[in-house]
């Protein structure tokens, strides 16, 4: 794939931004996280959630592309750990939405994810990782300076992707929200959102499996 000689070909950034588009719109824990939080605590209170996502995940796209993502990765070790830390998180927070009872309570149901819950979440968000990696890797090359202003590109329009499906799945979970004051309705809503949750760690459950054979 061509590459300008001091920045991003349009090519690439056209394939970058597309990429972004799929990995942020699609299903994932993020997306299913904020549609439940929207449907039960409503936009005004899962705004610091989506805070943290929006800034979390694009600062985490930055400091992986400068190099930590290959000093983490680097270590069979803390990839098993990591590995097993986000499945755990995931399957519990699963659990957390699964039995979740009442839309926008605020009496004994859960509070929603804070600022700093959500945007330290995404370093434990196995969806996250693939993005991250998957973009560094194809979309970036050269040293220096180039390869500085290629990350920062790629952090920029994740950072508005980003913007634009959190808010686009936390509105969705709002709006579906008011159509599930029967508590069976809420009660379907959330199973079917942590089964999104839990299908995500399938493939790092294999992953896991495949290490501890290994």
């Amino acid at each position: 794939m061509p590459y300008a000689p001091h920045s991003m070909s349009f090519q690439t950034f056209t394939a970058v931004l597309l990429f972004a588009l799929v990995m942020g719109f699609t299903p994932g824990p993020n997306n299913a996280m904020l549609a439940a939080s929207g449907a039960r605590f409503g936009i005004r209170r899962t705004i610091p959630h989506l805070a943290g996502v929006m800034i979390g995940f694009p600062v985490m796209v930055l400091l992986a592309g400068l190099g930590l993502a290959s000093i983490l990765l680097a270590s069979p070790l803390l990839q098993l750990v990591m590995k097993t830390v986000s499945c755990a998180y995931l399957l519990w927070l699963a659990f957390q939405i699964a039995r979740s009872a009442s839309a926008k309570s605020s009496s004994g149901g859960g509070k929603p994810l804070t600022f700093l819950q959500a945007a330290a979440f995404q370093w434990v968000n196995p969806k996250g990782w693939l993005m991250v990696v998957g973009a560094i890797s194809a979309y970036t090359a050269g040293h220096g300076t180039q390869l500085y202003l290629q990350v920062a590109i790629i952090a920029l329009l994740t950072a508005v992707v980003t913007l634009l499906s959190t808010l686009t799945w936390a509105a969705f979970g709002a709006a579906i929200g008011r159509w599930l004051r029967a508590p069976l309705a809420l009660h379907v809503f959330n199973l079917v959102m942590a089964l999104l949750l839990v299908g995500s760690t399938v493939p790092i459950l294999l992953e896991i499996w495949h290490d501890l054979k290994g």
